[in-house]
Order: structure tokens, then C-alpha cells, then sequence
């Protein structure tokens, strides 16, 4: 899949509980995400995880939902992702959110436009 121009790639970590499958692969938990700067929406999303289904799901959690509401995303994935990365998802996405919103100021300090506020 290619991107268009006005996206930007952001990776969100968090630390799993010890436990957790993906903690023993990857050491951590990270979401990456791809997100339409001029309109804040998330176009492409994906996890680590053990299997290829978690990642799919998730993707279909972030596909389509503004990158700046926290609120509504984390709501979404305590209804709807019951795995054991759940808290760390939350967490990942808070990460994520925080690097997208610096990504966008250096944006603007580079020239770039970009619609809405942050």
C-alpha cells in the first residue's frame, strides 16, 4: 500500500506486563500508525503481537478515528480488545498521540500545513 504525501508514520511503546506473549517476543508493546496530517485520521495501523489476528483486529480499532481524541480511541479499545495487552494498547496509543502532536509542530516550523489545531 502506498501513502499519500500529507501521512506520517508514528511508532507508540509501552511495556506489557511479564507475562504476556508479546512481552517474551518483542521485550515490549508498540502500535505503529499511519495518520493523515491534514485531516487527523488514522489510515493504516498495526501492532506487535503473537498472532496475525490480534494485529488485524487492532488495525480495525484505529482505521478511520482522529489521531488527537485520546478518549474515544482508548474507549473503543477497553470495549472492544479483551487481550492482555489491553492497558498497554492504551498506553502505546497515549505514546503514539504525544510523538504525532510533536511531529506536527515541527511541521509547521518546517513550512508544512496542516489543518485543525493541536
Amino acid at each position: 500500500m502506498l501513502y499519500d504525501k500529507d501521512t506520517i508514520y508514528i511508532i507508540g511503546d509501552a511495556q506489557a506486563s511479564v507475562n504476556n506473549p508479546i512481552t517474551q517476543q518483542y521485550n515490549a508493546f508498540f502500535i505503529g500508525l499511519v495518520v493523515d496530517t491534514t485531516s487527523h485520521k488514522i489510515v493504516d495501523a498495526g501492532c506487535s503481537s503473537t498472532i496475525p489476528l490480534t494485529s488485524d483486529f487492532v488495525r480495525s480499532i484505529f482505521i478511520g478515528h482522529n489521531m488527537l481524541l485520546l478518549d474515544v480511541v482508548s474507549e473503543e479499545i477497553r470495549q472492544r480488545y479483551h487481550g492482555s495487552s489491553q492497558k498497554a494498547l492504551v498506553v502505546a496509543y497515549k505514546d503514539a498521540q504525544k510523538k504525532y502532536k510533536l511531529a506536527l509542530n515541527g511541521r509547521e516550523d518546517q513550512g508544512f500545513q496542516s489543518s485543525g489545531t493541536v
